[in-house]
């Protein structure tokens, strides 16, 4: 519990939005920085995972949606 403090209390003071979720068996803290978002779990024995998703800074336009969208109902 005191490691999860500790990080909100970073994210806080640097003014760093943040969402917080149940996640499997654990406290999801949910980030986004610029070009980054990270998904931080804190488990009740004191472990800690983080999983970081890094853009590749490529914009793409409305015409790629369809094409998102099926590689999404490709994974489900």
């Amino acid at each position: 519990m005191e490691t999860l403090l500790q990080f909100l209390q970073r994210l806080e003071s640097r003014k760093i939005w943040y969402r917080m979720a149940l996640g499997r068996d654990s406290i999801m803290v949910l980030l986004s920085i610029p070009g980054e978002r990270w998904e931080v779990e804190f488990f009740p024995d004191g472990q800690v995972e983080v999983e970081r998703f890094v853009s590749t800074g490529q914009i793409e336009d409305e015409e790629s949606l369809p094409r998102l969208f099926e590689k999404l109902y490709e994974k489900l």
